[in-house]
């Protein structure tokens, strides 16, 4: 797991230390090419850690978005996702497949900052999920 150079030194500035359990979750969404469940981050967390339990899961979760390693997103059914904190992007996502494809931040940079303009907010978030129908679906394949 070489991922503890990529991260503990973020948790070193804010004095926390790399404990086992948040390196093999760091390990696991650094890995992964999608936004994970806590219960999909537990089941190949424990597989590396032997003996993690799932309630360590979720707080080591809250723990790293707090502290932003991680980034939790709504993908519409209701649960927190994370992800590994890096380039900002959004998602498109059908509500009739489930398929998602994402959209780069870049595209809604001007959204954000008319937003931050009109509301006087400074928008410290940058995920947002877009659902709709996509090009299969509408076709009716």
């Amino acid at each position: 797991m070489s991922c503890g150079n990529d991260y503990s030194p973020q948790l070193r500035a804010r004095g926390y230390r790399m404990t086992p359990q948040r390196l093999a979750i760091l390990h696991v969404l650094h890995h992964s090419a999608k936004h994970l469940s806590p219960t999909e981050v537990y089941e190949q967390a424990s597989a590396e850690l032997p003996g993690l339990t799932e309630t360590t899961v979720y707080r080591t979760l809250e723990f790293l978005s707090e502290n932003g390693l991680v980034r939790p997103a709504h993908m519409g059914n209701g649960h927190l996702v994370y992800e590994i904190t890096g380039h900002d992007h959004h998602h498109l996502k059908c509500r009739t497949c489930g398929s998602e494809m994402e959209v780069e931040h870049e595209l809604l940079t001007p959204l954000y900052h008319q937003l931050e303009t009109v509301s006087g907010y400074r928008l410290t978030d940058s995920h947002l999920t877009f659902f709709g129908i996509c090009s299969n679906c509408q076709k009716g394949s």
